[in-house]
């Protein structure tokens, strides 16, 4: 499926089976983590968590758009789609047809890059094809070229309002604290 930068691989998060399958159509070690895309705030509310207060000012300043945040990972998501950790990467991207493909999923769905670990990821949907050509990915909702770019900026956000960067990436950090630092 195509976002806002490149294009992901969607599977259901809260089936063992399909993050065993995109685990090993990836090639990706179990211990990696792999983040999640939602169609709006109301399905992480529902699905994931509810946002904290800063959580959510955060979210309407820069969602749609490349912002993860890192949430607790509920029970329903299994430990093997965050290799075992408890947070789990959640943002709502900023192309429609992923925010589309969510909401006719009725669900949050993963979103790790559509390549093989290691090797570049692709904005354009041909590429994505043929790497995958032979291997046990079902579908290529081909939207076209992506803009390509910078990964999602990762934040972790802190029960005492404190934001801190895990990954550098589409949207400067900078702009992430002084949105966090404004008076609400």
């Amino acid at each position: 499926m195509p976002t806002e930068t490149l294009y992901g691989l969607a599977a259901d998060p809260f089936s063992p089976s399909a993050i065993a399958r995109l685990f090993a159509v990836k090639g990706r070690a179990a211990e990696r983590a792999i983040a999640l895309v939602a169609a709006d705030v109301i399905q992480i509310n529902e699905q994931v968590q509810p946002l904290l207060e800063l959580e959510l000012r955060l979210a309407k300043a820069f969602w749609p758009g490349p912002l993860t945040m890192l949430l607790e990972r509920p029970a329903s998501i299994p430990a093997e789609l965050t290799g075992g950790s408890a947070r789990v990467g959640v943002r709502v991207p900023a192309h429609e047809v992923t925010r589309k493909l969510c909401r006719a999923s009725s669900r949050v769905l993963t979103a790790t890059s559509a390549n093989l670990s290691g090797e570049p990821a692709s904005a354009d949907p041909d590429v994505v094809a043929r790497v995958f050509a032979s291997s046990d990915v079902e579908m290529l909702l081909d939207a076209g070229r992506t803009p390509g770019g910078l990964p999602s900026t990762i934040i972790e956000v802190f029960q005492d309002k404190s934001v801190r960067l895990i990954r550098p990436g589409a949207i400067d950090f900078s702009e992430v604290q002084a949105c966090a630092n404004a008076r609400p």
